[in-house]
C-alpha cells in the first residue's frame, strides 16, 4: 500500500502487528505514464520497455525461468 501525504501534512502511524515502513520524501515526479508493469515519464519509454520485453533484453530473475508475455492491451 502506498499513500502520499499533503505537503505540511501531520502523520501518525499504527501498525497491529510487526512491520516494515519505508517513508519517501522529496519533489513530486510530475506526470507518469503506467502500462502494464512499467511506469515512466515518457510514453515513447514505455513503447520502448514493450520491444525491449518482447525481444527478451530485460534481466532474468534468478531461479525464474517462466516468461510471461505481455498483455493483448
Amino acid at each position: 500500500t502506498m499513500l502520499v501525504a499533503r505537503p505540511g501534512a501531520a502523520l501518525t502511524l499504527a501498525a497491529a502487528t510487526d512491520c516494515r515502513i519505508m517513508v519517501i520524501g522529496g519533489d513530486g515526479l510530475g506526470m507518469r505514464h503506467i502500462w502494464w508493469n512499467f511506469v515512466s515519464s515518457s510514453k515513447e519509454r514505455i513503447e520502448q520497455a514493450k520491444a525491449d520485453w518482447r525481444d527478451g533484453r530485460f534481466g532474468k530473475v534468478s531461479g525464474d525461468d517462466e516468461f510471461i508475455p505481455l498483455p493483448d492491451r
